[in-house]
């Protein structure tokens, strides 16, 4: 019997995101006459509403944009920053140890991790201000419907979030997520049950003050927030219980504009954020990995892994090792993508040799991401983020700040040490492929260090292997962020036995779609096609 025909009509833009109603939002954006950045923005507030552990307007975040009509490429960086009151050695003499897992460090008492001390400066409306001025064709205030209604009406939690809500991270030196959800009475009210217990899937999330903060920033602008009534509200919270960020801080906060990192792959252009975000790891693999004949290895057969895993450790070395904020740790990046070094590493693994990286666990996931195209050409990728969320929500507002001092290293010194202003490597990693000049794919992942090993995977997966977005971000996974080797469950256990044999430690995760959740579009021969990552609980919408 043939094959019946597809009738799906042909999209003329495109959205995908981890969450259904952050999709419904910049679907209604782009039938209301929006562009992608447009789209995006909408999308990204309305993350915020329903992603309240993942991300929000008190978070931080990268913003990559290709507009073919003012031929502007650019990364927005809106990474956090530490606040003026910080001091190298502040903390040296309460650091217990490294997050076995890489991802944070561990202090006596937690004041990095839970509570005000834990905040650093929010960026990410700051970059949604900016480019919404430069690219946006809808009105700033038109972008906050969307997530003002839903804050309003209440929303479903979903599996992921319900999952994110009860985590216990204590086996990795982190606080559970309970606890962070009862830090403050606000928290508590909007998601805790009334015997305590993190609210369930099924159940409703009513947010008002969420709602009501929207609308202030829809009518006054992202400025409120940064030098207006939000940031007297979020001021006066800090100096009420010794937090360490200031009114100074907010104000002075401004994203970075710059073009993008991009290296070339199989003749195609990856455009990735330069650092401190984690596009370095993504063009370092593929630097080395085009040395080798990826398909005749075999998608994930054992030689396959051990070269992928390889380059994904000497990334890892080299990123631990070099790379932070320019303005206070200038990376060398001419040396870590030349293409002497680049041969020089792919001549090791050839000949068997195995990169040190001493670390343990799994990575953490508190991070969202949102593509979009537009039937303009615009391509807009997001990735977003709380960090580690540190449960303060100031009163009555309905937002919670980012606990981004996790990620600063206590000990004076090194690359990711604490300093007034710096910024710390992120491994956020929103990504755009082109080919002779025009984009044909865009890509970005939430999941901590895992971001740059799996968008390499399904960059290798739509680049090497044919893959359609959809089988590229949902095909079997592995990882080697350690010396040991991650595996999904889906990884044949003959690759696995394959791989020990040579000497490796290889843990085998018990979920199918580990390692992060990448979500991308691609536009080969002018037709768009999504892929959402299982994992999550997202979608890819198009508009015809």
């Amino acid at each position: 019997m043939a094959r019946p025909e597809r009738r799906m009509p042909k999209a003329r833009a495109m959205i995908v995101a981890p969450q259904p109603e952050a999709v419904e939002a910049g679907v209604a954006t782009l039938e209301a006459g929006g562009n992608a950045l447009d789209a995006v923005l909408a999308c990204a507030l309305t993350q915020g509403v329903v992603d309240p552990m993942m991300c929000g307007i008190g978070g931080l975040g990268v913003l990559q944009i290709l507009d073919p009509a003012t031929g502007d490429h650019l990364v927005l960086n809106g990474l956090s920053t530490c606040p003026g009151a910080c001091t190298e050695a502040m903390w040296e003499a309460v650091f217990e140890g490294e997050c076995p897992d890489g991802y944070g460090y561990i202090l006596r008492g937690h004041a990095n991790e839970l509570g005000h001390a834990a905040v650093t400066t929010s960026g990410i409306l700051r970059v949604f201000a900016e480019a919404h001025r430069r690219w946006g064709r809808l009105g700033w205030a038109d972008l906050f419907g969307p997530a003002i209604a839903t804050a309003t009406e209440g929303w479903l939690v979903r599996p992921h979030v319900a999952a994110m809500f009860a985590l216990d991270e204590r086996a990795y030196g982190r606080l559970s997520y309970r606890e962070k959800l009862a830090f403050t009475e606000d928290g508590a009210r909007l998601y805790l049950r009334p015997d305590g217990s993190p609210k369930r899937v099924g159940d409703t999330v009513r947010n008002p003050d969420l709602a009501a903060t929207l609308a202030t920033l829809a009518r006054e602008g992202a400025e409120d927030f940064y030098a207006g009534g939000i940031a007297r509200r979020i001021i006066a919270d800090m100096e009420r219980h010794g937090g360490l960020l200031s009114a100074d801080d907010l104000a002075g906060f401004h994203p970075e504009a710059e073009p993008p990192l991009t290296v070339r792959y199989r003749g195609r252009d990856i455009a990735v954020p330069p650092p401190p975000a984690g596009g370095i790891m993504v063009a370092q693999m593929l630097r080395i990995l085009e040395r080798f004949d990826l398909p005749a290895l075999g998608h994930n057969r054992p030689e396959y892994m051990r070269v992928v895993a390889e380059a994904m450790k000497v990334a890892g070395r080299d990123k631990d090792r070099h790379i932070g904020d320019p303005r206070f740790v200038p990376p060398p990046l001419e040396r870590l993508l030349s293409d002497a070094y680049a041969q020089e590493r792919a001549a090791a693994i050839q000949a068997g040799e195995k990169t040190h990286l001493p670390r343990t666990g799994a990575d953490s996931q508190h991070t969202t991401t949102v593509s979009c195209v537009d039937a303009g050409g615009m391509v807009v990728s997001l990735t977003h983020t709380l960090g580690l969320p540190s449960g303060v929500i100031p009163p009555g507002t309905g937002f919670m700040l980012n606990g981004a001092m996790n990620w600063y290293d206590p000990r004076p010194g090194r690359a990711g040490s604490i300093a007034p202003g710096k910024r710390r490597f992120s491994s956020m990693a929103p990504s755009i492929v082109l080919e002779e000049g025009k984009p044909v794919a865009t890509l970005g992942a939430p999941g901590g260090a895992w971001i740059p090993i799996a968008i390499l995977q399904a960059l290798v997966n739509l680049l090497d292997f044919g893959m359609t977005m959809q089988e590229a971000v949902q095909a079997p996974r592995f990882s080697a962020t350690s010396d040991a080797v991650d595996i999904g469950n889906r990884i044949p256990r003959a690759a696995q036995q394959a791989l020990e044999a040579m000497g490796y430690e290889v843990r085998r995760s018990p979920a199918s779609y580990p390692f992060a959740a990448v979500h991308g579009i691609a536009m080969w021969d002018g037709r768009l096609e999504g892929g959402a990552d299982p994992q999550r609980d997202g979608l890819a919408a198009g508009i015809s």
